[in-house]
């Protein structure tokens, strides 16, 4: 196995949610911790189904868009084997709103925000069981407050309450929204958070920074977790028909 820890960043889609900035962020946390890191603007170099089984981890920065199920394919195979997928914001969750199957990978799929940005809300830690949230405390931020439709498989790290904003949803029992979570696909983690509208949003609560650098490493870790441990991806291959 090669010592280089490799990360793929995709950067790109609507330009509001400053993926130039945010990729360049993400960067800077991996290569402090070893990590080479590669930025791409095209989706095309998901067509590279060798290299993308070479990485340890893919970051997920494109918003709004369309992309070619192939793509797709190739990219949940990698996860499957134990590439880590990651991301934040709309820049996952919110990437390509006509592909269940990436939804189904990523764990959930931006339908709202209330009341647009500048909604001040709690951000409320689950505390004991992942060392993402290890020792952080609640904390407030001031963006958008993200309503997600949610995988029940995943694990949530951290909620926060709806309803803040008035809207039609008001009619229905108070929710507690998920803000970050992991998950699995195959033996490949899964790590996001709805934090991120803007870059700056990880300066003005640097918890969330705390919480998206911890959720990289982890998402990018399970893949040497795989090797080391001898998981395969037999148990998982031929048992679904994607479109």
């Amino acid at each position: 196995m090669s010592t280089e820890k490799k990360v793929l960043i995709l950067q790109g889609g609507w330009d509001g949610h400053e993926p130039k900035l945010t990729s360049k962020r993400f960067a800077g946390l991996m290569e402090k911790h070893g990590y080479t890191c590669t930025i791409s603007d095209t989706l095309d170099v998901l067509a590279d189904a060798e290299m993308l089984m070479g990485l340890d981890l893919v970051v997920a920065c494109w918003t709004m868009d369309k992309i070619n199920n192939d793509y797709v394919k190739n990219l949940s195979k990698a996860v499957g084997s134990g590439v880590g997928l990651a991301g934040c914001h709309g820049g996952m969750c919110d990437s390509f709103r006509e592909n269940t199957e990436w939804q189904f990978m990523t764990g959930g799929q931006w339908v709202s925000h209330p009341g647009g940005d500048g909604v001040e809300y709690m951000v409320h830690i689950n505390h004991g069981f992942s060392p993402i949230t290890e020792g952080l405390e609640d904390f407030k931020v001031c963006s958008e407050h993200y309503y997600l439709h949610i995988d029940p498989a995943i694990e949530v790290l951290a909620t926060t309450r709806f309803p803040i904003v008035n809207y039609y949803h008001i009619s229905n029992k108070p929710v507690d929204m998920p803000v970050a979570w992991t998950k699995f696909w195959g033996n490949g983690r899964v790590f996001y958070t709805s934090l991120g509208h803007h870059d700056d949003v990880f300066d003005k609560s640097p918890n969330a920074q705390i919480i998206m650098e911890r959720g990289l490493l982890w998402a990018a870790e399970g893949k040497r977790y795989a090797i080391e441990h001898g998981l395969t991806t037999e148990r998982f291959e031929n048992t679904a028909k994607m479109y």
